[in-house]
């Protein structure tokens, strides 16, 4: 067998390799370095990050999801626990910051049992069985709900908004009551589950006037504008046929040549192509159809056909937005001039264009299928709109999350203080326990940081958590807004979603058991770059005549 040292001949020249223990903790570094950087943002009283992209682009938040996305992280570790995130952020929507430092305090503490010379496959197996034991002890200290009660609802969209961007009082209570009314608006009950698409909800983004005027509109709104100024801004009992074909003269495959040679063959031809759009705005018309929302473009001449048979016309519809229009409306999408009939429309009670802002949109409303909404978004400043959109999408998940999985858990870092001990008074074989302990205090530790960004002492709250935990106090946590150890969580209305919960605690060990299973990290050399074209030719001709 080769010596260790030799094996590098059987890489490419440059390329680097690194193995062992030091591996182990230089990918360990490298999350933990990830995770501080976050950890200050978790909680209610958490900070904001500003990134400012190669384009300048400027972003402020405190989302973990939008955090891990923005940033370019180049070390592979590190974008195991960045892929962990947006697992996180697909499955629940929610948790992401969690997730992600959660991740960074199982690695710390796995780097102190390595300094023990404990066995990485020891750490991991021990940490495999502590995450099966705490699924198992979480659904325990769960709460089972009835997801029909609001008021729950209400207080899993408090906890979720507290550490967002809204303040106290009436503009969050109307965001909460908006972010539920929308997710009941378009909930189904099949048998006994609930099945919710939150798809179904649209958010559209206009700036003016400020949050507080965020509204719910029951429909559809489209950010566009009438085709045509001749066409009418508003249509009552709307039939309306939404087409993916465009209403102007298309061009050929094949390249050809038209010659004219006087003014008549000018007109005549011109007249030829108004005959053939007027031919189709007739078709539409004989249908009854008295909106047309087409995916592709609209002809000058056609928009004014369409205006002079009062017919509204919207042009340009993304393929998504025209797909959701037909199902809003009860339509058919036409895909060609022979298909248009009566049958294909859909319906609106009104189908009108409306100045928002120094904007304008088509708001369609009283459609046949209700279980469609659109959020109408208003801020001072396109970055306060971000937010606020990132914002509901995690109300609107976090209430989605509890209504199909109806358990909560208390929040303040109370059910991971819990969690923790109860998995000490668990045991494993032989050096796993040792594991499953360092487990526990990698759980406790969030409740030590929402301790922290409440400006509490840490080592004090823990103490005092331990030992509300002990006499049974089992929904102890930090009330970060008013700095202090609370009894009971859910008193003060500070509730989770277990299902989030869950998903954390599968995403973090599963980050931090496969980056643990690293020991050889072998890096190509990178590759090597073309010389770049200097204006006026390749390198060293430049100076060539005609070059």
């Amino acid at each position: 067998m080769l010596p260790r040292e030799n094996l590098a001949s059987i890489f490419r020249e440059n390329t680097s390799r690194e193995s062992g223990k030091d591996v182990i903790l230089s990918n360990i570094t490298a999350v933990r370095t990830l995770a501080e950087m976050l950890k200050t943002s978790l909680g209610p009283r958490g900070l904001d990050k500003m990134m400012v992209s190669s384009t300048n682009d400027i972003t402020i938040t405190n989302d973990g999801a939008t955090i891990v996305k923005d940033l370019e992280v180049q070390h592979p570790a590190a974008r195991i626990v960045v892929e962990t995130a947006k697992v996180q952020d697909s499955e629940v929507g929610d948790g992401t910051t969690t997730a992600v430092v959660l991740s960074g305090f199982l690695l710390d503490e796995a780097g102190k049992l390595l300094d023990q010379n404990i066995h990485p496959t020891t750490i991991i197996e021990g940490f495999k069985k502590a995450l099966d034991k705490a699924l198992a002890i979480s659904k325990e200290i769960a709460i089972k709900i009835n997801p029909e009660d609001r008021n729950y609802l209400r207080e899993v969209a408090y906890t979720t908004l507290s550490s967002k961007f809204f303040s106290e009082g009436e503009e969050l209570d109307k965001i909460i009551d908006l972010s539920i009314d929308a997710v009941l608006s378009v909930m189904d009950k099949v048998g006994d589950e609930y099945v919710i698409d939150l798809s179904n909800i649209k958010m559209v983004k206009k700036r003016g006037e400020s949050v507080e005027d965020t509204e719910l509109i029951k429909g559809f709104v489209l950010d566009k504008e009438v085709a045509h100024e001749g066409m009418p801004r508003r249509i009552d009992e709307a039939k309306i046929a939404v087409i993916d074909f465009p209403l102007e003269v298309q061009k050929t495959e094949i390249s050809s040549k038209l010659s004219l040679t006087s003014p008549e063959q000018i007109k005549a031809a011109l007249d030829e192509q108004a005959k053939y759009l007027r031919g189709i705005v007739d078709k539409i018309a004989a249908t009854g159809a008295n909106v047309v929302i087409c995916q592709k473009g609209m002809d000058d001449i056609a928009q004014y056909f369409l205006a002079k048979k009062k017919i509204m016309g919207i042009k340009n519809v993304s393929r998504s937005d025209l797909e959701k229009i037909a199902k809003t409306t009860g339509a058919t999408i036409i895909s060609s001039e022979m298909d248009l009939d009566s049958s294909a429309l859909g319906y609106a009670k009104v189908v009108e264009e409306r100045t928002v802002g120094k904007d304008k949109a088509i708001f369609i409303e009283g459609v046949k299928n209700a279980k469609v909404v659109t959020i109408l978004i208003r801020g001072a400043t396109d970055i306060a709109m971000d937010e606020v959109e990132r914002s509901l999408n995690d109300v609107l998940n976090s209430v989605r999350n509890v209504i199909i999985y109806p358990y909560v858990v208390a929040g303040g870092g109370a059910f991971e203080e819990e969690l923790a001990m109860r998995l000490r008074k668990e045991t494993l074989p032989g050096k796993e326990q040792l594991a499953l302990e360092a487990y526990a205090n990698a759980l406790e530790e969030i409740a030590v940081t929402l301790a922290e960004t409440a400006g509490l002492d840490p080592t004090e709250a823990l103490v005092n958590l331990r030992t509300m935990h002990a006499k049974g106090l089992d929904k102890s946590g930090v009330d970060v807004m008013q700095g202090k150890l609370v009894e009971d969580m859910t008193k003060i209305k500070v509730v989770d979603s277990l299902k989030v919960k869950e998903q954390v605690l599968k995403g973090a060990t599963e980050a931090a058991t496969a980056i643990l299973k690293i020991d050889d990290l072998i890096a190509a050399a990178p590759a090597k770059q073309q010389p770049q074209q200097q204006e006026g030719g390749y390198p060293g001709m430049s100076g060539m005549p005609g070059m």
